[in-house]
């Protein structure tokens, strides 16, 4: 719903802070434990959350999060199972809003039409799905405002004054700055010239920025968060994931805590940084 997702930035703006925005891939490393880091995330500090659609053909994707969405399909996750794992999370939480995050090949093998249906009853407030363009609106993303689900677009350091309007033509919810070329998870961005990129897309639209791509720490999203709306971690939950796993990919009994230790860092740096920056 496109009312959750404005009412969550609202109330941070309220507050003065930045979101964070937090990545982890649906069914990794197994349904269950999946659905517990799901559930853990807004109670360490998590104020958006991203659920990743495993795919068995990823493009953007570094190899951190590859290997989570080949350890999810290989424990039989699908879209119609991740879909559960929201309709389960909703059960508990109604307030955090959930972005489906991945590509478009799975949303389009259950049908639009059929996807959205679902999603709506899933308690799905956006979609990001990285490889369809703006050109390609009617396919997804128009169906999908017209069922109040914001589509959140990418922008990144290529995409200049020319390109940008068209990318935020039917863009809703918030800007989804990717702060560096290359895949996710690859370097850490160059903070120098997150705030100047920030200010030029604040340019053209009023929606909340938030900047993504190679967060690692809590110092990185202090400084990140510092000039953004809001900080995306991803790949940094997913590397967490796997390294709390036995040697042949299970659970265990620290999977889920070593997940909520990271975020409640990563949460303590974004909670400082408006108040950093307002000094």
């Amino acid at each position: 719903m496109t009312a959750r997702m404005d009412k969550r930035f609202a109330d941070l703006k309220a507050e003065g802070r930045p979101a964070l925005i937090t990545y982890f891939m649906g069914g990794d490393p197994d349904f269950e434990t999946s659905l517990g880091i799901m559930k853990a995330l807004p109670e360490a500090g998590a104020d958006v959350i991203e659920l990743g659609m495993p795919f068995s053909d990823p493009m953007a994707d570094g190899p951190a999060i590859q290997m989570a969405g080949h350890r999810a399909l290989a424990k039989g996750q699908t879209l119609a199972r991740t879909l559960d794992m929201a309709r389960e999370f909703r059960k508990t939480d109604q307030n955090t809003p959930i972005v489906l995050m991945g590509y478009y090949n799975p949303i389009y093998n259950m049908g639009v039409e059929t996807f959205l249906d679902e999603a709506v009853a899933a308690g799905i407030d956006g979609l990001i799905v990285v490889d369809l363009p703006p050109e390609m609106d009617d396919e997804l993303c128009i169906p999908a405002l017209a069922r109040d689900i914001n589509f959140i677009r990418l922008a990144t350091p290529t995409t200049d004054d020319r390109r940008l309007p068209k990318v935020l033509e039917n863009t809703s919810g918030f800007v989804y700055y990717v702060s560096m070329n290359g895949i996710t998870g690859s370097a850490l961005p160059d903070l120098s010239k997150i705030a100047g990129a920030v200010h030029r897309i604040k340019s053209h639209t009023d929606l909340p920025v938030c900047v993504g791509f190679g967060v690692k720490t809590a110092d990185h999203a202090k400084a990140i968060g510092a000039a953004a709306d809001g900080v995306v971690v991803g790949s940094a939950i997913v590397a967490q994931v796997a390294g709390s796993l036995t040697a042949d990919g299970e659970a265990t009994e620290h999977t889920i805590s070593a997940v909520a230790t990271l975020v409640r860092g990563l949460a303590s740096g974004v909670r400082s940084a408006r108040l950093v920056a307002a000094e």
